[in-house]
């Protein structure tokens, strides 16, 4: 299949699974790092909010603090959801090579994260930036400004997670 086509099947499946209301994942707990099971803190709710606003560098702001404070592994959650933030304000400024590298690291470090860790919807968040991936290479640097920016994901936290079971309510 021809990488445009490719890319576009995976768009219409981003587009798709984002405006799909479907419950959260059955369970939000991930056995590698109990702390997934806990409640977010306040400062990925703020991180998460300036995020779908656009706001990526306040965002990284916010987040790098909360993720060097953390010693666990969950750590890798905060950080990576500061790079694909920090990603998409590489690209606003014109860097496709920053935007690139960051959101390819910023995946590597939400995936083990999924489907759902402190009620953030890691599943969703890698679909739709791996999308955004794919369309940037695909464009390339010269063609960057073509970008799409309604293919940028929104982050979603689902508000009911039982501690206790990890299990949303």
């Amino acid at each position: 299949m021809p990488r445009v086509a490719l890319v576009a099947r995976h768009v219409d499946n981003a587009i798709e699974y984002a405006g799909n209301k479907q419950e959260p994942p059955a369970v939000c707990c991930q056995a590698a790092d109990s702390a997934c099971c806990e409640p977010p803190p306040a400062e990925l709710r703020e991180g998460v909010a300036l995020f779908n606003a656009g706001e990526y560098f306040t965002c990284h702001e916010v987040l790098e603090e909360l993720w060097r404070a953390e010693l666990r592994p969950v750590r890798g959650l905060y950080q990576g959801i500061l790079q694909i933030g920090v990603a998409f304000h590489h690209l606003q400024r014109g860097n496709w090579i920053g935007a690139v590298r960051l959101l390819e690291r910023g995946l590597a470090r939400v995936e083990p994260f999924q489907p759902c860790c402190q009620g953030v919807d890691t599943a969703r968040l890698v679909a739709q930036a791996r999308v955004c991936l794919e369309q940037l290479i695909t464009l390339g640097p010269e063609r960057s400004r073509a970008f799409s920016w309604r293919l940028v994901p929104t982050i979603v936290i689902h508000e009911h997670v039982d501690a206790e079971h990890g299990r949303n309510r």
